[in-house]
């Protein structure tokens, strides 16, 4: 139970492309994929082990409970795996939309919240996003600049390259622009709130629901000068990205052998191969190969890893 490697669930979308299939070097007819969920334990759409006998990733947390997650995390979150991992390949701008934070998805009748991180990999030159706003709007301007389609008007837009990354804490108005290709590091939710759609319809001819008052209710006018997260890179050490409640996640880009540390975290540890292809070895000497796309779980029980090869991963787990 040292790594686990689970089935991804692939998620054709109004907006999706092709690139997934191309990452993750498997053959696809569908040219729709907006999404590939790596690792999810969310009601209905959970991934399942392909080396532990095709179980649920949350029934795994039920059978080896702290041996798998760490103590503090199964007193936090039971039975349910607290992280969703995917990849996203917007092939057309996706709506303008909000999360909510913890408390306001209770008290809307949610399960809890949703706060994110995006980490871009190669995307086409002169793709874009949003994140934030740019100018201070009260909540009556917001509800008549979706009225007249011109909210992307009060929106930090950013041009993007690989490598860029943007935290996105519940409440931050944001959308992927055409063109990206993405690491998405998340809350297990999947409460989304949809401000603006661009007017567009879906298969059937019909527009999207939209969701305005929900979204009023989430938003977090805070206006602050620059939403790209800024870090050196640095080769065959953790370069740290983001440290939220949520989740930390370390980037690692290595061309020799490099420890990753898990004995000071009883916790799950979570590697997101972006890019190469290496080894992973654990502290009993179990080697596993990997290659660009490969997500796998690292058990809390594991207490040292070692990295190797020519590769460049996300590491993420959260902090107790």
């Amino acid at each position: 139970m040292k790594i686990l490697r689970f089935q991804p669930i692939m998620k054709q979308t109004l907006w999706g492309g092709k690139r997934i299939a191309t990452f993750k070097q498997f053959d696809c007819t569908n040219s729709n994929i907006g999404e590939s969920w790596e690792l999810s334990g969310v009601a209905g759409n959970e991934t399942t082990c392909v080396t532990m006998g095709g179980k649920s990733l949350n029934t795994l947390v039920a059978e080896y409970k702290d041996r798998l997650v760490g103590k503090a995390n199964y007193e936090r979150f039971g039975n349910e795996f607290p992280l969703l991992i995917k990849f996203i390949d917007a092939h057309q701008d996706l709506s303008i939309q909000v999360h909510p934070d913890d408390a306001t998805a209770l008290r809307q009748g949610k399960t809890r919240g949703k706060t994110e991180m995006w980490y871009l990999m190669h995307s086409d030159a002169g793709a874009k996003l949003y994140s934030g706003l740019k100018q201070q709007i009260t909540l009556e301007q917001y509800k008549t600049m979706v009225e007249e389609g011109s909210i992307c008007d009060a929106l930090a837009q950013y041009s993007v390259k690989e490598d860029d990354v943007f935290f996105l804490p519940a409440g931050r108005i944001h959308s992927i622009g055409s063109g990206c290709f993405l690491v998405e590091i998340q809350q297990t939710s999947d409460v989304t709130y949809r401000i603006y759609d661009f007017k567009r319809k879906d298969k059937d001819g019909n527009y999207r629901q939209l969701h305005t008052d929900e979204a009023a209710e989430a938003i977090d006018f805070t206006v602050y000068d620059d939403y790209r997260t800024l870090y050196t890179p640095c080769k065959n050490r953790a370069v740290e990205l983001v440290n939220c409640p949520y989740f930390t996640t370390n980037v690692y880009d290595i061309n020799r052998p490099t420890p990753i540390e898990t004995a000071k975290h009883d916790t799950f540890i979570i590697l997101i191969v972006v890019k190469g292809e290496g080894t992973i070895t654990t502290d009993e000497g179990e080697m596993t190969q990997v290659a660009t796309g490969d997500t796998l779980l690292i058990a809390a029980e594991n207490k040292h890893l070692v990295a190797d090869g020519n590769i460049k991963l996300l590491e993420t787990h959260i902090n107790q």
